[in-house]
């Protein structure tokens, strides 16, 4: 079956508007056509706002377009279902994916998790809308796929959690941050191959020397076929682990967000700098500790009291 490339709905007004400031702030080109409110492009998507209330989205982004945007940040309903293309429709192998969420964040933790997939439910996982994590915007609709995720994987999922005070000291034990996610990825795999002992290969995204993991791998571990590749997201497995990564992550950031009474950031912009700072404020330099992570740069500009339009001298 082919790949949806349009698609047509009602909007109103506030969403209209609300869909607008959104998609100028994602960078979308705006343009004037006749009847239309406006319309906007970018790569190979475009979408019309007409005034009649109808909203057109044509091209070979329309399904992430409706699916990963207009559905969960201005429609708030989850119908739509693309048509799955010959690709999609390949049988899956058994196999487990790994892949981790936070790395780049000043705030919070490390998240790694381990999905198995195999062709009862690699398909499965493809049709309730498994995609890479970072394409998703809506943290509702990260919430909602890795509930079905869990649901359709029947148990065979995994999630490890490294809070900041630990991630600070297995880094500071570790020497850098790639001898510490391959040990995180190596535990994940072993978390799975306990639940999934017959599977034969495990994928993870490629961040380093393929031996990291191989060395940091237990007995079990070392005895299946380890595959590290780049863009590794595209795989159904290594797609689902990324929402369980993502929804862990962001579980951890609103409980650590209620502790020190303040909203964290993600990231390592300019926003994190002036949370930062307040946070040093409050409660002196010594929470960085118990939030943050602490080889970022960050942590050195936030210890000279530098302002987020300042640079290190």
């Amino acid at each position: 079956m082919a790949k949806v490339t349009s698609y047509v709905c009602a909007v109103t007004p506030p969403q209209v508007a609300a869909l607008e400031i959104l998609l100028r702030e994602r960078g979308w080109e705006f343009s004037a056509v006749p009847y239309a409110h406006w319309k906007a492009a970018k790569e190979k998507t475009n979408v019309v706002a007409y005034l009649s209330g109808k909203l057109t989205v044509q091209g070979g982004g329309t399904g992430e377009f409706v699916s990963f945007i207009l559905e969960p940040e201005i429609l708030h309903t989850f119908t739509f279902e693309q048509e799955e293309s010959a690709a999609e429709e390949e049988a899956v192998e058994p196999h487990g994916g790994v892949d981790e969420s936070g790395k780049g964040d000043f705030f919070g933790p490390l998240v790694i998790a381990g999905v198995y997939a195999d062709a009862e439910t690699g398909p499965e996982l493809r049709r309730i809308g498994c995609c890479d994590s970072k394409l998703i915007k809506s943290s509702r609709r990260i919430l909602e796929l890795a509930g079905k995720i869990r649901a359709v994987s029947r148990g065979r999922y995994t999630t490890v959690v490294i809070g900041p005070e630990a991630y600070n000291r297995l880094h500071a034990g570790f020497g850098n941050l790639n001898r510490l996610l391959a040990w995180g990825h190596a535990r994940v795999i072993e978390n799975l191959l306990e639940k999934v002992p017959g599977c034969p290969r495990m994928l993870s995204d490629k961040f380093g020397d393929e031996s990291l993991i191989r060395r940091a791998l237990l007995e079990r571990g070392r005895k299946i076929l380890l595959e590290q590749r780049t863009r590794a997201e595209s795989d159904v497995a290594v797609a689902a682990a990324s929402i369980l990564a993502r929804e862990g992550f962001l579980n951890a950031m609103t409980r650590l967000s209620a502790e020190l009474g303040m909203e964290l950031p993600r990231g390592a912009g300019p926003q994190v700098k002036e949370v930062g700072l307040r946070l040093r404020a409050q409660f002196g330099p010594e929470v960085f500790g118990r939030c943050a992570k602490l080889h970022f740069k960050t942590t050195q500009e936030l210890a000279a009291g530098k302002s987020a339009g300042e640079e290190m001298a």
